[in-house]
This record gives C-alpha cells, sequence and structure tokens, in this order.
C-alpha cells in the first residue's frame, strides 16, 4: 500500500463519520487521463474531504507555509502536495502543476485561493483558468457543501466537466475561464 493510500484510509477513518460525508457525482470523475478539480475553499479540512471522496489520487497545490512543520511538511509532500508560494506567480509550482496533468494525472486547486471565512464563493484567481488552458485535462467542478460544525452531513458535490471547446474557440483568457469554473461551482452549492 502506498502512502497517499495509507493516509487516505487513515484520515477518511476519522472524517468520514466525524463529518457524515457524503460523496455525490463521483462518476463525474473520468476514470483515466489528466483531470482538474476546482473546489470552493471554506475550510483547512478541504483538501483532505475532497481528497478522500475522489476515487483517484490528488495533487494539491497547498501554501508554502504549511510545509514549516517538519512533520506535517513532510505528511504533505507523500500525498502529492505542491508547494505554491502565494502572492506571486510561482513558475516552480505552475510547471510541478502542468507536469502532473501531462502524466494524465489528478490536480486539485482552490481557485479562491484563501477560504471563504463566511461560506460565500469569492472571485477565483486566474490560476484555474491557466491550468485548464494550458492543458488538456478534463474540468471537473467540485462543491464542499454544508457546515463542517453542523450535525448535518457534509456533502462533497462533483459536477460534470466544463465543455474547454467553445472557451479555447472564444479565446478565452485564463480569468474568464476561471469565472466559468466558480460560476458551475456556485450551481452545485445552490443545487444542494
Amino acid at each position: 500500500m502506498s502512502f497517499y493510500n495509507f493516509a487516505k484510509f487513515v484520515v477518511k477513518s476519522y472524517l468520514k463519520p466525524k463529518y457524515k460525508v457524503q460523496a455525490i457525482g463521483t462518476e463525474n470523475i473520468p476514470k483515466k487521463g489528466s483531470v482538474i478539480i476546482c473546489s470552493n475553499h471554506i475550510s483547512n479540512y478541504d483538501p483532505p474531504i475532497v481528497g478522500i471522496t475522489c476515487p483517484r489520487p490528488i495533487h494539491f497545490l497547498a501554501k508554502e507555509e504549511l510545509f514549516n512543520n517538519k512533520l506535517f511538511g513532510f505528511i504533505l509532500k507523500h500525498v502529492n502536495a505542491i508547494i505554491l508560494k502565494r502572492g506571486t506567480s510561482d513558475r516552480n509550482a505552475l510547471r510541478q502543476g502542468l507536469e502532473v496533468l501531462k502524466e494524465d494525472n489528478v490536480l486539485g486547486l482552490f481557485p479562491e485561493g484563501t477560504r471563504s471565512k463566511t461560506g460565500d464563493l469569492k472571485k477565483g484567481m486566474p490560476g484555474a483558468g491557466f491550468f485548464a488552458l494550458r492543458s488538456k485535462a478534463a474540468i471537473v467542478p467540485c462543491a464542499v457543501v454544508g457546515d463542517y460544525h453542523s450535525k448535518q452531513p457534509l456533502k462533497v458535490v462533483y459536477g460534470q466537466p466544463i465543455d474547454m471547446n467553445s472557451l479555447r474557440e472564444q479565446k478565452a483568457s485564463a480569468q474568464e475561464v476561471t469565472d466559468v469554473i466558480m460560476d458551475e461551482i456556485r450551481k452545485l452549492k445552490e443545487n444542494h
């Protein structure tokens, strides 16, 4: 068993019953080929919650500060996290993210860039659009719906892949593509 699968098993054993996690729409995640999963961001628990509900291993971009703790940094590196220097155009993180997609893996992004303290969707940053336009990956919107402090089940909803053909034909900008992705995440939240 790989470290990733072991960590997923441990985290799932703890988080799934604690938050009564329900995964909806996992069949929308292609079983093969490159995929970008774009989710809203309401809690520090979002990456592991999305990670345990996705049937494929995910490579998340993670802010550099999370790697400062040696133990946590070690774990992050071994569960496919890519170090991201926030506030800059981190070319190394962009290159690594594109490499993940080139190798037909799954890249996990939180387009808002930081957690929403109110739970409302914030404007997405152009990074998600950059990866979508620079790769042939399927773009799967994802919404974490609910409240980590509620007794209600926490839902992780995966939508159908976004059709990128028309956006490419229109020569949409990275920001315009991100706006479309965020709109799909908004619809998932509203419908669940």
